[in-house]
């Protein structure tokens, strides 16, 4: 009653001085809206202990001594822009606090807590976790806090679908997240939060990279480590255990920025971790990769991860989400069954050194011919960018044609076959596959094409990266040669076009160079449809170019549609 009369107070005093009250309120809801458009829809208020919606918050700060604060400090400012004032108090008082933690039997849901005061229902299973939560946020000065269990309602499909894909976006913008370790004792020492099953789950990963303050509490609600610094991301011995614990860089931990670009290696990051419902284990990553896709619940988990990475390689163009080891998708053959096929790192293949390739190259000039070598730069760089439709993977790629597949005796295994291959432009090799195969070669022929596969990669033409350049354009000087529209800068002298020819032709042979090293290839099934599926092995198939200087052998260039 106090606070409504006051409020009026100020908006007559706010007419006196020919400011319009409405304008002043139209400024700060403003500011409110702006606020709110990046918080969870709904919100626990840490004071009263009741769940709020958005228009509930709004209320609670209407009624607020803040919001009179706020009146009085745009009279005493009337120089000042109102927009400026309201916005460093609304976002002071919307500040809020998440919760990352393993869920337990017995978490409260939004229907146990709605409508009531969650201070004052019984202490018991996973309510005693949010009662504490609750207490230690308001503590530390922050109104409002969220739980993912109750603060969402599960059953409502929409909101469902807003909040997991808005989750990455609502730990980032919060004030503090704070991680409680169920299993890790009072006083533990250091090692215990790698070893907390906190580690293990798949929602934690986006939870951890996107919050920018993070405080970590043990069982009994007592800070890890009795480390009472604001934010444990800049805790060294915290980070380091949480590096050894993940193999996820220092460096992503603090600076982390969601996004395609190392997508194998945050591929890699969530391989060993685990979700109750299985398709979690995909939807958890939308955010690290900052996409949104539908929540499909009972889609099943390959399908879950089939649609995302098919969206990582459509917007990135980026093949190496394709560079596994195990089964493969009922999705699509290029892509595995699970995530677990990600644990291992990429295969490592030897680089040649900048006084390798310059030797190569020199070697090279001998034997290539100039327009054989312009020919296959050209064709590789007009190649488009590998897409999927439909669940079908369309893959630039350079094949050879297998022309001999042949049991290896005695290597039999219990699950598995070893074969001895031989295919055109390619030194012989081994492929070792729980597929069994009917042998063949050139004199006993089969009527369905197998090919290998070297999926291409446009990072091989060493082209700049225009993003790179982007960042930097700021920085070039704006000189009158860049600008001059004379004759001069309009045509190149012939010495000029020689010098952009041999240019040319020294990229074409560093690409030649690459090629001739090993690579990971891909083994490949023609369909009676005319598409392929991709036969997957145990092992990298390691494969190698018999001849660079035979351009002819990698000519052939093409745009499979793998299913």
């Amino acid at each position: 009653m106090m606070l409504t009369s006051t409020h009026g107070m100020r908006l007559r005093k706010l007419r006196e001085k020919h400011i319009s009250p409405s304008k002043v309120e139209a400024v700060i809801r403003n500011s409110i809206d702006v606020r709110l458009h990046t918080a969870p829809l709904r919100l626990l208020n840490t004071t009263t202990g009741r769940l709020c919606d958005r228009g509930a918050q709004i209320n609670a700060f209407k009624t607020s001594t803040e919001y009179n604060e706020l009146l009085l400090s745009i009279m005493a400012h009337l120089d000042l822009p109102m927009r400026r004032i309201a916005d460093a108090v609304v976002a002071t008082y919307f500040r809020y606090v998440m919760l990352s933690h393993r869920w337990e039997e017995d978490e409260p849901l939004l229907h146990d807590i709605q409508d009531r005061v969650v201070y004052k229902l019984k202490q018991a299973g996973g309510l005693i976790k949010l009662q504490s939560f609750c207490n230690v946020a308001r503590h530390a000065g922050y109104h409002w806090a969220w739980v993912d269990t109750c603060c969402i309602d599960q059953n409502n499909h929409v909101e469902l679908q807003k909040s997991l894909n808005s989750a990455f976006a609502w730990y980032h913008h919060s004030a503090l997240t704070i991680v409680y370790l169920s299993d890790v004792p009072p006083s533990a020492k250091s090692g215990a939060l790698a070893k907390s099953e906190w580690n293990a789950r798949g929602w934690t990963v986006p939870e951890f990279l996107a919050s920018k303050v993070i405080r970590f509490y043990q069982q009994d609600w007592t800070l890890y480590l009795d480390d009472y610094s604001p934010n444990h991301k800049e805790f060294i011995q915290i980070m380091h255990e949480l590096e050894d614990a993940t193999s996820i860089d220092t460096h992503a931990f603090v600076a982390f920025q969601p996004g395609m670009r190392g997508a194998r290696e945050k591929l890699q990051w969530a391989s060993t971790r685990v979700t109750t419902v299985p398709e979690d284990i995909a939807y958890s990553l939308f955010g690290i990769f900052g996409i949104q896709l539908p929540i499909l619940y009972g889609e099943n988990a390959q399908y879950a991860l089939g649609r995302l990475l098919q969206e990582i390689i459509a917007r990135s163009g980026d093949i190496t989400a394709l560079d596994w080891v195990g089964q493969p998708s009922e999705f699509n053959s290029c892509l595995p069954a699970n995530i677990f096929s990600y644990a291992a790192p990429p295969r490592a293949f030897p680089c040649l050194s900048e006084d390798e390739i310059q030797t190569t190259v020199s070697s090279l000039r001998d034997t290539v011919a100039v327009d054989q070598a312009l020919k296959l730069y050209t064709l590789l760089e007009n190649v488009s960018a590998p897409c999927f439709a439909h669940c079908r993977l369309h893959l630039p790629c350079i094949s050879f044609l297998i022309t001999e597949f042949k049991r290896r005796p005695g290597l039999v295994q219990e699950t598995s076959f070893t074969y001895e291959v031989k295919a055109d432009g390619l030194d012989d090799l081994l492929i070792t596959t729980e597929e069994k195969l009917i042998p063949f070669s050139r004199l006993r022929p089969t009527r369905q094409t197998f090919l290998l596969v070297l999926p291409w990669d446009r990072r091989l033409l060493e082209l700049p990266d225009f993003a790179d350049d982007v960042e930097r354009l700021g920085d070039w000087p704006q000189t009158e040669s860049l600008l001059d529209d004379s004759d001069e800068s309009a045509g190149g002298s012939p010495g000029e076009e020689e010098l952009a020819d041999s240019e040319s032709y020294s990229r074409a042979l560093r690409l030649i160079a690459c090629l001739g090293q090993p690579f990971g290839a891909f083994l490949l099934a023609q369909q009676r449809g005319g598409e392929y599926k991709r036969i997957a092995s145990d092992y990298d198939i390691v494969a190698r170019v018999k001849d660079v200087t035979s351009i002819h052998s990698m000519m052939n260039i093409r745009t499979l549609e793998i299913l």
